[in-house]
């Protein structure tokens, strides 16, 4: 292993005072309707991480355009959503499942955010708690996948999560949950967000600190030192040849 014996590496976490303010929660849902179940789901968990001590924000998908890969300039919907994920220390995903997957609109929201953005990368380190809703039997489809796209967006995805099945007969006409095994997985899911959050979010640092990444900062650096010699070198050379 002579390769990593010039390499430092950082296995135990620095905290020394654990953050105090609530835990920021950041909660996104996959449909538009006026009565979306997805967004019903995705509220009763905002009240419940409320009522165990978080901060809650939850993000309107309407009016984000189609993602388009950068071909124009972010429009203000564009630009709250990233801000929120720059907020945010964990987050809630909700999504109905539509043809075996996640919606579009909720899949559209998760393009738009960039898994890198300059030397900052939005989600990593976060922790994140996934649910879906269905209207017929039970099925992990859209779960199965979310969990595949927050392991892309190197996020902590927590291992419980939560599928609500036939979700047009568990709501009350306010929007609420009926009491249910499903609302109590929900709690579960929640809990379970809360904890793996209180215990990481002051150890992001260390726990997304990476090999590789360190590697190629350093290249990086050593390029730049380079680079600035070189135009010194110049600009002594131009002044000999004037003088």
């Amino acid at each position: 292993m002579n390769y990593l014996e010039n390499n430092t590496f950082n296995l135990s976490s620095s905290v020394t005072k654990p953050s105090t303010h609530k835990p920021r929660v950041l909660v996104l849902y996959g449909s538009l309707r006026e009565e979306s179940l997805s967004r019903f789901a995705a509220q009763e968990a905002g009240r419940i991480l409320e009522h165990l001590g978080a901060e809650v924000k939850l993000f309107n998908p309407a009016e984000l355009p189609m993602f388009d890969n950068g071909a124009s300039v972010p429009p203000p919907k564009v630009k709250e959503l990233r801000q929120l994920v720059m907020w945010s220390e964990a987050q809630v995903w909700s999504s109905p499942e539509i043809h075996g997957n996640m919606s579009g609109v909720f899949k559209n929201q998760i393009d738009w955010i960039p898994l890198s953005d300059g030397a900052v990368r939005p989600t990593q380190g976060k922790t994140l708690a996934i649910m879906q809703v269905t209207g017929g039997s039970q099925s992990f489809n859209a779960l199965n996948n979310m969990r595949v796209l927050g392991r892309w967006m190197r996020m902590l995805t927590i291992p419980n999560q939560s599928s609500v099945v036939k979700a047009w007969q568990e709501f009350n006409p306010d929007g609420t949950m009926k009491a249910s095994p499903f609302r109590d997985r929900i709690v579960d899911v929640m809990e379970e967000l809360m904890k793996f959050t209180l215990l990481t979010r002051d150890a992001n640092p260390m726990l997304t600190d990476r090999f590789s990444e360190r590697n190629t900062q350093a290249l990086q650096a050593v390029k730049a030192q380079v680079a600035q010699a070189n135009v010194l070198e110049e600009r002594v050379e131009g002044k000999a040849a004037c003088c």
